[in-house]
């Protein structure tokens, strides 16, 4: 039952909810995608990653310097997907990402990271 919790409460936050919603439709995104859909610190960005990671609801990769999210769906949570993905992918605010994300994952990462943190971030 404490795992149920922990990815229901993982949930509950709008932010976490959208990521879930993004990776259903990206098979992974970079942390600086992550954080460029959110509109949001890249702080906030990895707590939000991080609760979702502790819950068991992603996963993460490590290639160099950039990190990779994707879906980790827990074993017998596939009718909380099924319920998520047809509750949310009627959201407007779930709409907009989308239509953000064509923007933002048309961009290199280094692009992405420049913009956000500035030209001496990616040389």
């Amino acid at each position: 039952m404490e795992h149920a919790l922990e990815i229901l409460k993982a949930l509950s936050d709008r932010n976490r909810s959208r990521v879930v919603a993004a990776l259903g439709r990206y098979d992974e995104l970079c942390a600086c995608q992550v954080t460029e859909l959110l509109q949001v610190s890249g702080a906030t960005a990895s707590r939000h990653m991080g609760i979702l990671q502790k819950a068991g609801l992603v996963g993460s990769r490590k290639d160099g310097r950039w990190v990779y999210y994707f879906l980790a769906k827990p074993e017998g949570a596939e009718p909380l997907f099924q319920w998520l993905e047809n509750s949310l992918m009627t959201s407007d605010q779930v709409k907009n990402d989308f239509q953000a994300l064509e923007k933002i994952v048309g961009m290199t990462r280094e692009d992405l990271c420049r913009m956000q943190r500035g030209e001496a971030c990616c040389p």
